[in-house]
């Protein structure tokens, strides 16, 4: 077990600062997370997670690029990388895998000596295929290695599933306050404030309040003049740390239900100072007050899938009427979807749409195969070639195509989330259907970022309707292709539905709203 670092200031080091990482929102009905999927999006450690902390455009999140960046602008400090291991939406991790990387990130904080604190990057939704709460074996790994009283300070997704072990492991928890998510590096800034904090007064505390309120993802928009908006600002007001208060922190985390565990639900996490628990109780049960209080506010509906397909029709046959942005929210690789359904795309050629543009559809022979063919072929496009035809979400789709564009895959975020970090999407294609376009990728991932574009040079001026395989992250990137408004949230099939009752959960806490009637919240006995 390590032991507090002493004052390694006096050595011209400053304090050392363990950064590790775990990072998965987990879909339980999703195929299995594997090792080669942390190995294609990245699994990093030692001096290999260094160099990446400091090169040019990081693979790594914008939480941890902030972090290193808000403590080197704070004075000196020795960036102790221990292991980083991210990759996109999907179902469970094979444990055998996690047993290993949990073992190991251990082995390495012991190894690593003295630690004055750990920053940690994570999601905080995982799953593995033996047990449903993967993140907090992590961070238990973590503090079983630093031992109580080193600060242990994390950034996590609001979507994460928080459960009291993540909290009694924690020091300090700071989640986004956006979705789309577009404040990571502002949330790595304060996490670093908070650890500077902490190796002044002592590790804070951490308090979970838990709601038996479980929204669908299409219902965490945060947004001026949308209930989780208010409820952020609200509940900022109630921050006084900076003023010398104790309260340094309140996150409000909707959850991902699509985990479909024990740990589900609406989660209000409170960080104070030392010593300051109490308080830190009686303001998240103020705030869990506020949001119960407002759930009702937070169900919104779907549009159906063939009114969705007539506005683009008609979007297609009006120049001069503003574009529009349909978002098949059910088919969502950023919550474990596939990316390859084909409902819409279906629809939307049987009605002769026009001025169309997927992205992204995931089918990596398909691009392989439009590769093969060169740009200005025409081929017969194959789509989920192999899928079974009574497959209910990815049947085969079999299109005349014609070749637009290809490229590697590889492109640098410029806006919203990955804003500054490079990516890669495998081998692409640009195809033309005949008034609908194609984007497809090879390595699943939904379209949150223009520069996915124009990594196979689309030109978005005559496109009129935009189909985003995507929950909400595209509306940070495309915010200057259509208003609000001329967005609508397509009721269509797939992993990621947004219709909660027609999904098989069944480890949920229950009774939860808006699934069960009745509920009550404080239970009675409290």
């Amino acid at each position: 077990m390590n032991v507090p670092g002493t004052e390694a200031g006096r050595a011209g080091i400053g304090p050392r600062i363990g950064l590790a990482g775990f990072f998965l929102e987990a879909n339980r009905f999703a195929p299995v997370t594997t090792a080669a999927h942390f190995a294609a999006s990245l699994d990093v450690a030692g001096a290999a997670l260094l160099a990446e902390l400091r090169a040019a455009t990081p693979r790594l999140l914008p939480d941890t690029q902030g972090f290193a960046a808000a403590m080197d602008a704070a004075g000196v400090w020795t960036p102790v990388p221990l292991r980083m291991a991210l990759t996109y939406p999907g179902g469970p991790v094979e444990q055998p895998w996690f047993e290993a990387f949990v073992d190991d990130v251990r082995a390495r904080t012991v190894a690593a000596g003295a630690l004055d604190g750990v920053f940690v990057c994570l999601h905080g939704a995982a799953l593995a295929t033996a047990e449903d709460d993967p993140d907090a074996r992590f961070l238990e790994a973590l503090r079983q290695a630093v031992g109580p009283r080193v600060p242990i300070v994390a950034v996590l997704d609001l979507h994460t599933n928080v459960s009291p072990r993540m909290c009694a492991a924690l020091s300090g928890f700071v989640a986004y306050r956006t979705n789309p998510h577009v404040d990571l590096r502002e949330r790595g800034v304060q996490a670093a404030g908070l650890m500077r904090t902490m190796l002044s007064e002592g590790a804070g505390e951490v308090v979970l309040e838990k709601l038996p309120f479980l929204p669908a993802s299409t219902d965490q928009l945060i947004a001026p003049g949308t209930p989780y908006h208010a409820l952020v600002e609200a509940a900022q007001g109630r921050v006084d740390g900076a003023r010398g208060g104790p309260v340094l922190d309140v996150s409000l985390c909707g959850g991902f239900p699509l985990a479909d565990c024990a740990r589900c639900g609406f989660s209000v996490v409170v960080t104070a100072r030392a010593g300051q628990r109490e308080r830190a109780a009686r303001v998240a049960r103020e705030v869990a007050a506020e949001v119960w209080a407002r759930r009702h506010d937070f169900l919104t509906a779907l549009t159906p899938l063939d009114a969705a397909v007539a506005a683009a029709v008609a979007t297609g046959r009006q120049p001069d009427a503003p574009r529009l942005i349909l978002a098949d929210v059910a088919d969502n690789p950023g919550g474990g979807g596939g990316g390859n359904t084909v409902a819409l795309l279906r629809a939307l050629r049987d009605a002769g749409a026009r001025g169309v543009l997927l992205g992204l559809f995931c089918d990596a022979a398909l691009a392989q195969e439009a590769g093969r063919h060169g740009v200005g072929s025409r081929f017969a496009a194959q789509f989920n070639r192999g899928q079974a035809e009574d497959d209910p979400f990815a049947p085969p789709l079999l299109c005349s195509a014609r070749v637009l564009g290809l490229g590697d895959g590889r492109f640098v975020g410029r806006k919203g989330l990955l804003r500054g970090v490079a990516q890669a999407m495998g081998p692409s294609a640009l195809l033309d259907l005949g008034g609908v376009q194609v984007a497809v990728i090879s390595q699943r991932q939904q379209l949150l970022d223009p520069a996915q574009l124009e990594a196979l040079r689309v030109d978005l001026a005559p496109v009129r309707t935009l189909v985003v395989k995507s929950r909400g992250h595209f509306r940070a990137a495309f915010d200057d292709f259509a208003p609000p408004e001329r967005i609508l949230e397509v009721d269509g099939p797939g992993l990621t539905s947004p219709r909660l009752a027609s999904l098989p959960l069944r480890r949920l806490p229950r009774p939860i709203f808006p699934l069960d009637d009745g509920v009550v919240w404080p239970p009675a006995r409290e």
